[in-house]
């Protein structure tokens, strides 16, 4: 069965430019990429505080689903990446506020660093959509 691959935008001109989506959806399955904390403005949100980051990463992950026909609800994985493994308790503590009851898998690991100085964390998610009809 062919599915269809829905490309999922949200305005970046650096979409186009290096040739990305912010999600893809194939079928019920969509995968959103590396998101960051920035602001429509491609500003970081939240510079120096790994919590306000956190959030704008989520919002940013929540907005793509939802184009996509889906919520935070179908999220299954997330990845969460930050430059300073010391500050997973604080990313932590915003990924329970939005998904403590949907409890998705993750993982948490730190690297050496993003394209952006400014960046502390990046999230990834995956989701399916439960109400698919294929």
């Amino acid at each position: 069965m062919a599915y269809d691959r829905n490309l999922i935008s949200n305005g970046s001109p650096m979409e186009e430019l290096i040739g990305f989506s912010r999600a893809v959806r194939v079928g019920p399955f969509i995968s959103v990429g590396g998101t960051a904390a920035v602001d429509a403005a491609g500003k970081t949100v939240g510079v120096g505080d790994v919590a306000a980051q956190t959030r704008q990463c989520i919002e940013i992950i929540r907005a793509a689903l939802e184009k996509a026909g889906s919520g935070l609800h179908d999220v299954v994985r997330l990845r969460i990446l930050l430059t300073d493994i010391a500050d997973w308790k604080a990313a932590v503590e915003v990924r329970k506020a939005y998904f403590g009851d949907i409890r998705p898998v993750d993982t948490i690991m730190e690297v050496s660093g993003f394209v952006n100085p400014e960046w502390l964390i990046e999230i990834e998610a995956d989701a399916i959509v439960e109400s698919w009809q294929g």
